[in-house]
């Protein structure tokens, strides 16, 4: 069921003619019982895809609210396989939101590809993007993934020419993700005529839906970028809501900010979108 749970959350968008919304949160941060709860927060107020964030020591490719976050979360005790068992918990209530796990290639070696792949499946996840393993490398993953319909997702960014992209593509499944800036997560805002074309070129080598991430923190910002692709990827806007809420004592009134943040963005993906 996993990468057909991914391709009936794409279609669903694509049928109500707008993109899909896909969250992130780190999870453990604050704790496992506010993680569980923020994924049904996500899930019952718009978010169609859910990246669930597996906390690693040398986050080279995120920003400094993600590292925070991992940060936190790691000096929780969070390991990987608390994250399985989160999804696992998290699948008792919800059969139907798509679990991404995003993270670093280590902590899956260090399971093993077919164990992890797996437990993986077991616990509800779909597939994962590992930010650190290139098509080149990742051949064992696949083959461990195969087995259980996981879905392996890749990254292209603006430099990613024509006959790189094809290599991206070869062998990627669910969805590709295209970072919109060159940088960390939510250091800079994307500028949509700046990536138009490499979103199309991404589109048209890859044959999958393409989401756009890095920057994107409001609905207005959402809608924009809902023109040129399939779906919109928000998660350095959530994570700084909930470190607010770690501080804080008020932890409804959080939650609550969480889900207006993605109503908001959801709304904004269901307003017109033009020609895409």
């Amino acid at each position: 069921m996993p990468v057909s749970r991914i391709s009936s959350a794409f279609e669903t968008a694509r049928s109500e003619g707008r993109a899909a919304l896909v969250t992130y949160i780190m999870a453990g941060d604050p704790d496992m019982e506010t993680s569980l709860e923020l994924l049904h927060a996500l899930a019952d107020n718009g978010a169609d895809v859910i990246e669930l964030g597996a906390p690693f020591t040398d986050p080279m490719a995120d920003g400094p609210t993600i590292q925070r976050a991992a940060q936190r979360s790691l000096k929780a005790g969070t390991t990987l396989k608390d994250v399985l068992e989160l999804a696992r918990r998290f699948r008792t209530k919800n059969d139907t939101t798509p679990l991404i796990l995003m993270g670093y290639a280590n902590p899956v070696h260090l399971m093993g590809y077919e164990t992890f792949a797996g437990e993986a499946a077991s616990a509800g996840i779909d597939g994962t993007i590992l930010v650190d393993l290139p098509p080149e490398e990742d051949q064992p993953i696949r083959d461990a993934y195969a087995v259980h319909d996981l879905a392996v997702i890749r990254l292209a960014t603006p430099t990613t020419k024509e006959s790189r992209m094809a290599t991206v593509a070869d062998g990627a499944s669910g969805f590709l993700y295209y970072v919109s800036v060159a940088g960390v997560t939510g250091a800079k805002k994307p500028v949509v005529s700046d990536i138009s074309e490499g979103v199309a070129l991404a589109k048209r080598v890859s044959g999958l839906p393409v989401c756009v991430g890095f920057g994107i923190k409001t609905g207005e910002q959402a809608a924009e970028m809902a023109q040129i692709c399939d779906g919109v990827v928000v998660g350095s806007a959530f994570v700084d809501l909930i470190s607010e809420m770690s501080q804080s004592t008020a932890r409804d009134e959080a939650l609550e900010a969480v889900a207006r943040l993605t109503r908001e963005l959801s709304s904004g993906l269901a307003s017109d979108r033009g020609t895409a």
